[in-house]
């Protein structure tokens, strides 16, 4: 099993047929926390349980987002979401996909991979986004 950080081609299709909306408050992002042993990549369409992380403390289908709002910088869109933090919980991930739950079906958005396996033991574990622009931002259309 692998985790490959991608946004997710479904996501791509879906923007343009207008399923998901960064602004409107009835879409509602979440981020869920995997393992090792799950399989995700762009390929990725939905929200899965299979390799999705657990632990004390920790909620399967991981903790809501708070959107930021969408802008451009030249010829590229961006959006990005708050810092989220899963507090007083032990738990291990290795990645997260951020998915629409409002949506019909749980539409993944993106595929996130730490890299390594990173854990917290009866503390906080925080999801840094990166800064929001164009050319850091979680999410960018160029």
């Amino acid at each position: 099993m692998a985790i490959s950080q991608a946004m997710c081609t479904s996501f791509k299709k879906e923007l343009l047929e207008a399923k998901h909306n960064f602004t409107a408050a009835s879409n509602v992002f979440k981020l869920a926390l995997y393992t090792s042993s799950a399989s995700l990549d762009a390929a990725t369409t939905a929200y899965t349980p299979s390799g999705e992380s657990s632990g004390s403390g920790y909620t399967a289908k991981g903790e809501f987002l708070t959107s930021v709002t969408p802008t451009s910088s030249g010829t590229t869109g961006f959006t990005d979401f708050n810092d989220l933090t899963f507090s007083s919980v032990s738990v291990t991930a290795r990645g997260a996909m951020i998915f629409n739950e409002a949506a019909s079906g749980d539409p993944s958005v993106c595929i996130l991979d730490f890299g390594a396996d990173k854990t917290s033991t009866a503390g906080d574990f925080t999801i840094t986004f990166p800064t929001a622009d164009a050319s850091n931002a979680i999410i960018r259309i160029a």
